[in-house]
């Protein structure tokens, strides 16, 4: 990608985000640079304009200066607006879809490079096309159900010759809940997903599995010897295992820029299960995942390598 000439750097997030401080901090370090942070809940209550006349566009956050000279901006936690209550829920309704309405059209409307472009975000997190573009693009994916009808469910699990996991169907922000085995004893559960569809899945044997972080063609591959601690099922449950960074073999590779083109992102963080049969499996890409602890654990700059992507269009890193 060519060098890009530099403006502002804006993120979206939460206020209290965590990995939005390190990459503001990695932006600072790294090129000099300030960047831009909005929480979008703090709309309405602060004002905003968007005007198109003769001489162009322009747009304005009372609480944010330089709006129109961002040239590139990281997605990363956008929240609905956060609307005061009103007399009726009906009202509060109509307000807040009228208030994100305004403040994401003022934000999409920026003419700048999109780490993810929103509508590419937003269907990349659906999990059922996360799985049916990896398995297009030749990846190997457990065989699957996803369902909210119990008798389907069953029918799926008894069908299996091993062992079945179970998990939630969103990528995005809410409670944390672990990927896990399917037991005897849930049969009797399975009419909660009537209300909430649930994926269920070939539990791969595993000898480890890889976290990666994509960065617009860049590979950051963690592998973690997820089989050694209480995270064999889910290896999030466990950090105190080996994590060691990694390479993918050619065809792993390639299968996973022809996802990451399909699913339009510049920016995922990846789970593949190596399984006990030598074979990458496919399990999930989230468009904002959490990345930063595999930089501290093991040392790969992978804030650096998304601080040059916003600023000079390129996410490698030189030595």
């Amino acid at each position: 990608m060519a060098a890009r000439t530099m403006g502002s750097v804006l993120i979206v997030t939460e206020a209290e985000d965590l990995h939005g401080d390190a990459l503001a901090a990695t932006l600072r370090k790294h090129h000099g640079h300030t960047p831009i942070r909005l929480d979008m809940r703090d709309f309405p209550r602060e004002n905003g304009t968007f005007r198109l006349g003769a001489d162009g566009s322009y747009r304005s956050l009372s609480h944010i200066l330089g709006l129109d000279d961002v040239t590139s901006v990281w997605w990363r936690r956008p929240h609905p607006c956060a609307v005061p209550a009103g007399l009726t829920e009906e009202d509060d309704t109509y307000r807040r879809a009228e208030c994100d309405s305004f403040l994401q059209g003022l934000l999409w409307s920026v003419p700048a490079m999109w780490v993810n472009d929103p509508g590419a975000d937003r269907t990349a997190g659906r999990k059922l096309v996360q799985l049916e573009t990896a398995y297009r693009a030749g990846f190997a994916v457990p065989e699957t159900v996803v369902t909210n009808d119990p008798e389907e469910a069953r029918a799926f699990i008894e069908s299996r010759p091993g062992p079945v996991v179970y998990k939630r169907i969103g990528t995005g922000r809410g409670a944390f809940t672990e990927t896990r085995l399917f037991t005897a004893a849930d049969f009797d559960r399975l009419s909660t997903i009537r209300n909430s569809p649930t994926v269920f899945q070939d539990y791969i044997h595993a000898e480890s599995d890889l976290r990666i972080v994509w960065v617009d063609g860049i590979e950051w591959v963690v592998r973690i010897d997820s089989q050694a601690g209480v995270g064999r099922v889910d290896s999030r449950l466990d950090t105190s295992v080996a994590f060691t960074a990694d390479r993918l073999p050619a065809s792993v590779s390639k299968s996973l820029t022809t996802l990451m083109g399909a699913l339009g992102l510049a920016f995922g963080v990846l789970d593949l299960r190596v399984g006990l049969d030598g074979e990458f499996y496919f399990l999930e890409v989230n468009p904002q995942g959490q990345f930063a602890y595999l930089e501290i654990k093991t040392g790969l700059p992978i804030f650096q390598s998304l601080a040059n992507l916003l600023v000079l269009g390129d996410g490698t890193v030189i030595p």
